[in-house]
C-alpha cells in the first residue's frame, strides 16, 4: 500500500502543517523499473526503509521526497496518491465518512504514526497522515518542490468537503489557509501554495466528464529534459508546453512536471 514512512531525523509532525500534503507515493508493478525511471527523469536516488523489500524511498541529497510500493497483478498500480497531514487519522476517517467518502485502506499503524488511504465523495484517491513526517516539512519542500492539484466537477463543493475533513481555514494550529483566485481554490500552507482546486468557472455547472482525480506536480529546473528523459525510458509525453509537460510513467502513473515560475 502506499504509506509513508517516518524517519530517525523527522522533526515535525503532521499537526505543525495541519491539512497541507505531507508526503506521495506511487504504486507500481515493477520496482526496479521505476526506479530507473524516476532517477533518469527526476534524478531521484533509491533506498530500502522499514518497510520491507516492497517499498523504497526516493531522495534528494539525504532529504526523503517520495515513496514507491510495489503492488500485485490486479492491484491499483500506476498511481500516485498525495497524502495530507492530519491530527488524527481515524478523525478524518470518520469525517470523511459522514460527508460521503470512502476508505481503501486504514486507518493502519505504521509507528511513529497512522496512515490511511480514502477517497473523497466524488472518488478522489487521497491518503492521511498522523504523526512524525518523513522528513522536515521545509526541507522536504526545498529538496523536491511538491505540489498537488484536484481535477474535479465541483471545485466549491470538493473544498467543502476537505476543508471539513482536514481541517482547512479551520483557526486550527497550523492549518492550511484557503483562498478563490481566478475560479480556482488555492491551498497555502506557512504562506507556500502547495495544493490547486479547479472544475472551471466557480458559478459554472458541475461537469459530469469530469472523472475526479489528484495531480501529483514536481517543479524541475528543466521540462524539455524531462519529457525527454520519459520518453526515452518507456514513459510517454502526453501533453507538453514550454514551461510545463504531463508525463506518464512506463506504468500508466501520471504526474506533472512544470518549471519553476509555473505554479
Amino acid at each position: 500500500m502506499n504509506t509513508p514512512m517516518a524517519s530517525e531525523s523527522a522533526q515535525l509532525v503532521s499537526r505543525s502543517v495541519l491539512g497541507a500534503p505531507c508526503w506521495v507515493s506511487l504504486s507500481t508493478q515493477d520496482l526496479g523499473k521505476a526506479e530507473t525511471f524516476y532517477h533518469a527523469v527526476l534524478g531521484w536516488d533509491w533506498r530500502q526503509g522499514r518497510l520491507g523489500d516492497d517499498y523504497r524511498f526516493a531522495s534528494v541529497g539525504d532529504v526523503p521526497v517520495a515513496g514507491v510500493s510495489a503492488v500485485t497483478m490486479g492491484a491499483a498500480a500506476g498511481v500516485w496518491t498525495p497524502f495530507f497531514a492530519a491530527a488524527s487519522a481515524d478523525d478524518a476517517v470518520a469525517r470523511s465518512h459522514e460527508r460521503g467518502g470512502t476508505t481503501a485502506v486504514g486507518p493502519l499503524s505504521f509507528p511513529p504514526g497512522r496512515a490511511a488511504v480514502l477517497a473523497d465523495r466524488d472518488g478522489a484517491v487521497f491518503g492521511v497522515w498522523e504523526g512524525e513526517l518523513v522528513a522536515d516539512w521545509e526541507k522536504w519542500r526545498r529538496a523536491a518542490p511538491t505540489f498537488v492539484e484536484l481535477h474535479t466537477r465541483d471545485a466549491f463543493d470538493a473544498a467543502i468537503f476537505y476543508g471539513e475533513v482536514l481541517h482547512w481555514a479551520s483557526g486550527h494550529a497550523g492549518c492550511c489557509e484557503v483562498h478563490y483566485e481566478s475560479e480556482e481554490v488555492v491551498l497555502r500552507s506557512q504562506g507556500t501554495v502547495v495544493a490547486r482546486i479547479h472544475s472551471g468557472a466557480i458559478d459554472s455547472a458541475p461537469d459530469p466528464t469530469v472523472r475526479p482525480r489528484w495531480q501529483v506536480h514536481f517543479t524541475v529546473e528543466d521540462v524539455k529534459a524531462c519529457a525527454w528523459a520519459a520518453q526515452a525510458q518507456g514513459g510517454r509525453v502526453l501533453q507538453e508546453a514550454a514551461d510545463e509537460a504531463v508525463l506518464c510513467d512506463p506504468d500508466g502513473a501520471t504526474f506533472v512536471v512544470n518549471s519553476p515560475t509555473e505554479r
